[in-house]
């Protein structure tokens, strides 16, 4: 029995962007479920048609994407919808707020077609876009300041063991997988693992989250330091 499309909401205030993007993605056998022009729109045909993925603008008209991801996100939830936030330029001023909102990554807007279907399909996964070395990057330009609209994420690390919170720490560096299995002579398998369960225990959404909880808990401070 075959799987149903994966669906997508695109929310930009540029028509041609959206029609773009849209032709994309439905070449791709992606459903597109909706199209909005705001903020106040896109959580409106969030809520509507419950898509698994949503292309958003942070830039926006009476909603900007950083507050409509906030509410798309609010009900929470292991089948919640994924958030993919537009940017025209790399390391946008607003970028780690959406994130700290619960994006799962981020895109810029001349992302190739082949890059656009791939990212939807992988954060669709419940995997997060953002590189390791990517999010540190951004992570570090914006941690610890007051930027508008951030939401610090509160969590109990009595749960984790000696062990999780090495993993976290590393994760925290920008290592991949890979390389986190190689530092503790551990498989990939086990790493992944251990990831899983990390997010569970912390009740994060993917390893976006659990690279900005890090910082926010000053779990690892800017520029690598534990």
């Amino acid at each position: 029995m075959s799987r149903p499309p994966l669906r997508a909401v695109i929310a930009d205030d540029q028509a041609l962007v959206r029609t773009g993007f849209g032709m994309i993605l439905a070449a791709d056998g992606i459903e597109v479920t909706g199209e909005a022009a705001d903020g106040v729109e896109a959580v409106a045909a969030v809520r509507r048609t419950r898509p698994d993925v949503v292309l958003m603008d942070i830039r926006m008209p009476q909603m900007d994407g950083i507050e409509a991801t906030r509410h798309i996100l609010a009900d929470g939830g292991p089948d919640a919808t994924r958030v993919i936030i537009l940017t025209t330029y790399d390391l946008d001023h607003y970028v780690y707020a959406a994130l700290t909102a619960g994006a799962s990554g981020f895109l810029l807007k001349d992302v190739t077609p082949e890059h656009l279907v791939a990212a939807v399909r992988l954060v669709q996964s419940g995997d997060a876009l953002l590189a390791p070395t990517i999010t540190r990057r951004l992570i570090e330009r914006f941690a610890h300041r007051d930027e508008p609209g951030t939401t610090t994420l509160h969590r109990d690390l009595s749960g984790l063991t000696p062990r999780e919170l090495e993993v976290l720490r590393l994760l925290a560096t920008g290592l991949s997988n890979a390389e986190l299995a190689d530092r503790l002579f551990l498989s990939p398998t086990t790493v992944k693992t251990h990831i899983g369960r990390i997010l569970s225990k912390l009740e994060l959404r993917d390893r976006v989250q659990a690279v900005v909880f890090a910082y926010e808990t000053g779990l690892i401070a800017p520029g690598g330091g534990a």
